[in-house]
């Protein structure tokens, strides 16, 4: 009898856990469904019809067609494969038979920027640029080192979610050696939808989509005939997706906490969200990225009372810090729209999950260098996936860094990071 009541209270606080978590979660649920409801009547107002969204299940058909059929243009089944139970009771279906159209404003609409998203000089600046190209900071060696001697080889840094491409402009290119800078050419690339580049309203930010922009916007530009690859966390599955498609033109390539979570192609997307963002009320960034990831109304509004007003915050900031510069990875966390990373989560971090084996089946082959470095305290991207990488692909090199997270890997230790990413470039292919 003792034993079994020892047995109950120690599956008391799990059980009280799990109740909780379902109880929040059930209550999200309703709130998303709810807001979806609301944001329906607000963009039919003030933009003349209401957006659509991903509540909607038979658009997942629509989204399929769409692609023509290209594997890596096709939306990640995420975006649509999120159950709610308040949806699926048909809380929407009342409201999807309203006309709004009948009630909307009469305004003219940017199809580049949604009435909630920012609309500061910084926020929209791309959109007067009808070429369209990503925002890329090059350094180039003094030319008085290139004359004469052997042309300078090339790095793409690829950054991560919420990220931009001051990870590698405030940390790596500050402690380049003096060789490196004379060796290399760099450019640190602000992804689409992030940073200072376009965030357009009319892109699904696939797989296909950021690789397009980065060939327009550095590869072909530029004439790179051979490159390395440096990325950290979502960059590395578009850095793996370049180098599978350039193959011949990788000499390296550094992953920093690569998400990867072997399994079947056709549970792969769901996996990677279950994995990444999984539904839990503890502790708080768990929380955050679950109620980012799985609930689009509720990230809608997050994106609208903080990107939104991102100015309004830096000044607090920097009142509350007395500090006249903030640190680039705050401003870093309001530089995109929330239909630029709703996309992107979706489509890179969980869309590309399916893609995954292929690419690394692609670079098993390959004779250029591939050196991971992970934090063992990572918890954004665990430990796992590194070494699913590296039994997938035996040459690969893990570099496990000792009580760092996800951003300490790189943040803290710049010097170090540095001179190990020299060192790859030196011995790379």
């Amino acid at each position: 009898m003792d034993g079994q009541m020892h047995r109950l209270r120690a599956r008391a606080p799990h059980f009280f856990i799990s109740l909780l978590t379902s109880l929040v979660f059930l209550f999200l649920d309703f709130l998303d469904a709810s807001l979806c409801v609301l944001y329906r009547f607000l963009d039919a107002f003030f933009e003349g019809k209401p957006s659509p969204c991903y509540c909607d299940e038979n658009r997942a058909g629509e989204r399929s067609s769409a692609s023509g059929g290209d594997g890596e243009s096709e939306v990640s089944e995420t975006l649509y494969g999120r159950r709610n139970i308040f949806r699926e009771m048909g809380m929407l279906r009342l409201v999807e038979r309203w006309d709004l159209s009948s009630s909307a404003r009469k305004v003219v609409v940017n199809h580049r920027c949604r009435w909630s998203d920012c609309g500061c000089e910084s926020c929209v600046s791309w959109a007067c640029n009808s070429a369209l190209k990503l925002h890329v900071v090059v350094q180039e060696p003094p030319q008085a080192n290139v004359q004469g001697k052997k042309a300078p080889e090339n790095v793409i840094f690829l950054h991560g979610f919420l990220s931009s491409s001051s990870i590698w402009t405030e940390t790596v290119f500050p402690n380049l050696s003096e060789s490196a800078r004379t060796k290399y050419k760099f450019f640190a690339v602000d992804l689409l939808g992030f940073g200072r580049s376009p965030k357009p309203r009319d892109c699904a930010y696939t797989l296909k989509d950021h690789l397009g922009m980065i060939e327009k916007s550095v590869i072909i530009p530029y004439q790179l005939n051979s490159f390395h690859l440096v990325a950290h966390s979502m960059g590395c599955v578009i850095a793996l997706a370049l180098a599978a498609k350039y193959t011949k033109s990788i000499k390296s390539i550094t992953l920093i906490a690569p998400p990867y979570f072997p399994t079947l192609k056709s549970n792969a997307s769901l996996t990677a969200l279950e994995k990444l963002a999984e539904k839990r009320v503890w502790p708080p960034l768990s929380f955050g990225s679950a109620v980012m990831s799985w609930y689009e109304h509720l990230g809608r509004c997050v994106c609208f009372l903080v990107c939104r007003n991102h100015r309004t915050w830096e000044r607090i900031l920097k009142l509350v810090t007395q500090r006249s510069d903030l640190h680039f990875g705050l401003i870093d966390l309001t530089r995109h729209t929330h239909h630029s990373a709703w996309h992107t989560m979706h489509n890179v971090i969980c869309g590309g999950a399916k893609f995954m084996d292929d690419y690394l089946e692609g670079l098993r082959k390959s004779r250029a260098r591939i050196v991971i470095n992970h934090g063992d305290h990572d918890q954004v991207v665990p430990l796992e996936c590194s070494n699913n990488i590296k039994m997938k692909i035996p040459h690969v090199e893990i570099d496990i860094i000792p009580n760092v997270d996800h951003t300490r890997v790189i943040l803290g230790r710049e010097q170090a990071f540095t001179r190990k990413l020299e060192h790859v470039w030196a011995k790379g292919g």
